[in-house]
């Protein structure tokens, strides 16, 4: 499956700011980066870095004061890892390799202590696997209102499960926030999404499952095969597409996702079929 994809954003610099970006497609096995084109205006130098475990590519720049523009496009063919949910199985923490950790803490926007005792309660008797993260996610989708402007950049996971609303950054984090609790890894996803409206970066989970990292989006806003992964964090601070240090508004921007061959059309009209409920198949990309 090959999907183009791209950004542009858009900014006006009141004074010299720097700029740290993770919007470029992540170096990953199951991406295969056919081109890529990455433009700023002005021409100005870049400092860039590939994080060697998860494949995240960030780069940093430091704009004059102006008009500062960012083009970024690509073509990638994307292969997805399929599995029956039902031998997709939980692991103890004794089994679990110790990089791993990291993502079974607490983090910035994903207070999982303070999330783990709603968690065990919910959660925590139900059949365990995948079947579990997925009422996990169901459950979010059905007690949390999807709705733009209830939440900012700074909102943890908590204050989402208070709230009963926000937007694909919280639901993920909130997603996390369980799994952790319960003691199963997860991290931060934030991808090109094909099938989102209106496109967007969006943002979704993982969970350490029976050896791999498994998909998750409990927003059920986008095909799960059609996520093209950007960066991989412990929470949403780690893979902000823009990070910037200095004095500046942000003026646009847009992000586009489309496929590019009728092979594509036609497989993604099945896998439109199945949603991330369905019993038949889970979706891996790592």
């Amino acid at each position: 499956m090959q999907f183009k994809l791209g950004c542009n954003l858009s900014y006006q610099v009141a004074a010299e700011t720097t700029f740290i970006f993770n919007v470029e497609v992540a170096r990953v096995a199951s991406q295969n980066i056919l081109y890529e084109t990455l433009t700023l205006t002005p021409d100005i130098q870049r400092n860039v870095y590939t994080e060697p475990t998860c494949g995240n590519r960030y780069f940093g720049a430091s704009v004059p004061p102006g008009e500062f523009m960012l083009e970024y496009r690509a073509e990638v063919a994307l292969s997805a890892f399929r599995a029956d949910p039902e031998i997709v199985a939980e692991w103890p923490a004794s089994a679990l390799p110790l990089n791993i950790l990291p993502f079974l803490l607490p983090s910035r926007f994903v207070p999982s202590d303070r999330l783990a005792a709603f968690a065990i309660a919910e959660f925590g008797s139900l059949p365990t696997g995948h079947k579990r993260v997925n009422a996990i996610c169901s459950w979010i989708y059905d007690h949390l209102t999807y709705q733009p402007g209830t939440s900012n950049m700074q909102t943890t996971a908590d204050e989402s499960l208070l709230r009963r609303a926000g937007v694909c950054r919280d639901f993920a984090h909130l997603g996390i926030a369980f799994c952790r609790g319960l003691g199963i890894p997860a991290r931060f996803i934030s991808c090109y999404a094909y099938g989102l409206v209106p496109n967007d970066f969006h943002a979704v989970f993982e969970a350490y499952l029976g050896g791999r990292w498994w998909l998750f989006d409990a927003t059920r806003q986008a095909q799960l095969d059609g996520l093209v992964r950007i960066g991989v964090g412990r929470d949403a601070a780690e893979i902000a597409f823009s990070t910037p240090f200095g004095s500046y508004t942000p003026t646009a921007m847009e992000v586009c996702i489309a496929r590019s061959n009728s092979t594509h059309d036609t497989a993604l009209r099945t896998i439109d079929a199945i949603s991330i409920d369905d019993a038949r198949s889970c979706v891996n990309c790592g």
